[in-house]
């Protein structure tokens, strides 16, 4: 395997970030250890992770999906904003 080659997580997703820049995140399940992993990445190298206990996985989720309600009660999206 070629070294600078690192495989997409098997159960899981690849998010980049919104700056580009060959940085991204990738969250992947490991249920045989009761765990999900969020990985920080620039280009081929891991910078930092996060192992998120599986019964903390629902209130990340309701977290993001509150905030993400909230933006469409309080106004535009940075992405709307000229």
């Amino acid at each position: 395997m070629n070294p600078c080659v690192v495989p997409l997580p098997s159960h899981g997703d690849v998010f980049l970030d919104a700056r580009g820049t060959k940085r991204g995140m990738r969250v992947s399940w490991h249920h045989e250890a009761g765990l999900v992993v969020v990985s920080l990445w620039r280009a081929d190298t891991c910078v930092g992770t996060l192992q998120l206990p599986h019964d903390e996985v629902p209130r990340l989720i309701a977290v993001l999906s509150e905030g993400l309600a909230e933006g469409y009660v309080d106004g535009p999206t940075r992405s709307q904003v000229s």
